[in-house]
């Protein structure tokens, strides 16, 4: 064994531990945050807002949905703080904490019915302190699994981080698909919708069990024996700022599951526009899109261990915004079939080529010092950015206006073509140790070196 490879977190069984951890724990969240995102889109206008002006409700109902991205950068700064000083682990349980006990508080909360303005308030109020607990989950679940993972295969462990992310979106339009469908519309509207978040209190339960079990991991752990900074995040602006500049950029390929199942949602399903897809029908496609995703998720990870990280970002961010051309398309001639095509395609299978790849891309292009803070904050601007896109769509595209598909269809693909355009000017990172991540400096192995400790690492 040479002395780089044996400075690799060693222990097939550490690696495997830290990515179910983090796959279970991004589930179970992110069950919380994409139910609200559901909600947002199907229910929420009628109930939340005044019913005078429909195209006010859904413009009000999708910003609500975006002031939780607007709350992700401020838990970046606090959480990836913790993150950097206290241990990945402390901060995915803060993160798993707040976010449950805020989704279910929002599925009590009163309507505007019941009590006027104060309903809408509350509910912005509750989706606050998800977009800040939300903020350290991907930054710390990817640190954890990256940290943990055996040299030549970071890409494949951490991508399991997103694949939890994708399983929680399954569920939650899981959770929602039966109700929508056998409950009568009244109930639905009345009581029903509060199921799901009521729910969450089993997510705190679960979750807790699962991630107090994980240990931290060797490298922060050998940081902290030797260097800890006092302020992560001024260092991280400090030596990083180039490359947090080029995250907060790639991020915003969150367009993509915005179009998908936000923008999308409310444009193929809300009476203003006129599309008429029935709830429980539309609901089928982000469900089927994310089944694809989950199973291309790990291939594509593992790709990026062989041919790179850059590579499958650049090609499935532009063909990702192409493709919101035709599945916008599809709902706006009211083709269901040609909806789901498009679905699986451009968010089930291209999307992954960025999504799979970015939770061990971003986090190597940080020193472990900084790591949770940089990437927290770089990525949650970013899709902070994408976030109001919802109400901007409905703004410039609203109810009754002339081709909409092809007016938000090209603003998505001109936020991807921003977002292949910082890839390219990246660094590339797969062959660069884990001591020496984050290092400009640092030089990429020798290939037939890497070739060797890969291999060694797929049979560890």
């Amino acid at each position: 064994m040479t002395a780089a490879s044996a400075r690799e977190p060693q222990g097939s069984h550490q690696s495997k531990k830290a990515a179910a951890s983090g796959w279970i724990g991004s589930a179970l969240e992110y069950y919380d945050f994409f139910i609200y995102a559901t909600a947002a889109a199907l229910i929420f206008p009628q109930i939340f807002f005044p019913k005078g002006d429909p195209k006010t409700a859904i413009i009000a109902s999708l910003a609500t949905y975006g002031v939780g991205y607007v709350a992700r950068p401020i838990g970046a700064f606090v959480l990836g703080h913790l993150g950097d000083t206290h241990g990945r682990k402390s901060v995915l349980l803060w993160c798993m904490f707040l976010m449950g006990f805020s989704t279910i508080g929002v599925g009590l909360l009163p309507t505007y019915d019941q009590v006027g303005l104060l309903a809408p308030a509350l509910l912005v109020i509750m989706r606050l302190i998800q977009g800040f607990a939300v903020a350290g989950e991907i930054s710390g679940a990817s640190s954890m699994i990256l940290e943990h993972a055996p040299f030549g295969r970071r890409g494949f462990f951490a991508s399991f981080t997103l694949q939890g992310v994708q399983a929680g979106q399954i569920l939650a339009a899981a959770v929602f698909l039966p109700l929508a469908h056998y409950m009568p519309a009244e109930q639905f509207n009345s009581w029903g919708w509060r199921i799901p978040f009521l729910a969450s209190f089993v997510v705190i339960i679960a979750g807790y069990i699962i991630r107090k079990e994980v240990h931290e991991t060797p490298a922060f752990t050998e940081e902290k024996q030797t260097e800890r900074p006092r302020s992560p995040v001024v260092d991280a602006f400090k030596y990083s700022t180039p490359d947090m500049l080029r995250v907060v950029c790639m991020a915003l390929m969150n367009v993509i599951p915005v179009v998908a199942t936000i923008f999308g949602a409310a444009y193929a399903v809300q009476p203003a526009y006129g599309i008429g897809f029935a709830k429980d029908v539309y609901l089928w496609i982000p469900v089927v899109g994310n089944i694809v995703a989950v199973l291309v998720i790990p291939y594509v990870g593992d790709l990026s261990d062989r041919i790179g990280r850059k590579p499958p970002i650049v090609i499935g961010s532009l063909l990702a915004g192409l493709l919101a051309f035709a599945y916008l398309y599809a709902i706006s001639i009211k083709n269901v079939p040609l909806a789901f095509g498009m679905s699986v395609l451009m968010w089930g299978v291209v999307y992954q080529g960025y999504n799979a790849v970015f939770p061990s891309f971003y986090p190597e292009l940080f020193p472990t010092r900084t790591r949770v803070s940089a990437m927290a904050i770089s990525q949650n601007v970013g899709t902070a950015i994408t976030a109001m896109l919802p109400a901007l769509f409905t703004a410039v595209a609203p109810p009754g206006a002339a081709n909409i598909w092809l007016i938000v269809g090209a603003i998505a693909f001109g936020v991807t073509v921003i977002a292949a355009i910082a890839a390219l000017s990246a660094r590339e990172t797969y062959r660069i140790h884990m001591d020496d991540l984050g290092q400009p400096s640092a030089q990429p192995v020798d290939k037939a070196e890497y070739a060797r400790q890969r291999a060694g690492a797929l049979t560890a």
